[in-house]
């Protein structure tokens, strides 16, 4: 499967960005979709996942509360969507294909997706 995030920009704290990544190959249903983040000089971190049904989720600590991921397997798409955000988010946003799980479930483990997306870049001003 093939992955193209868009949705990244600059961002005022306390703003909101709508993320989104397009799935091509597969049957997009077949994959629980990830959202990670990396900043320069730092590791990879998990943001958020989408069950491929869609039915579950799972956030990382610093987001919860501030972000919504849904899924359309219609539209062979993911959104994430972020609130409040704070200059702590600036990241390049990765979304990540996993083709091992079962349909209500989620990981937040890297190393589990298979398929990365390009990333894209989200600047939060102080």
């Amino acid at each position: 499967v093939q992955l193209q995030a868009s949705g990244g920009g600059l961002a005022q704290a306390g703003g909101s960005l709508r993320l989104s990544c397009v799935a091509s190959g597969r049957t997009f249903s077949s994959y629980a979709i990830g959202w990670f983040r990396q900043d320069p000089g730092k590791e990879r971190e998990f943001v958020g996942a989408v069950s491929r049904s869609g039915g579950t989720t799972s956030y990382a600590d610093s987001v919860k509360g501030r972000s919504t991921i849904s899924r359309d397997n219609a539209k062979n798409t993911v959104y994430l969507q972020m609130n409040n955000l704070k200059p702590e988010d600036t990241a390049v946003y990765y979304c990540a294909a996993d083709d091992g799980t079962t349909w209500n479930s989620v990981q937040e483990m890297a190393a589990r997706y298979d398929s990365w997306g390009q990333g894209t870049l989200v600047t939060v001003s102080s």
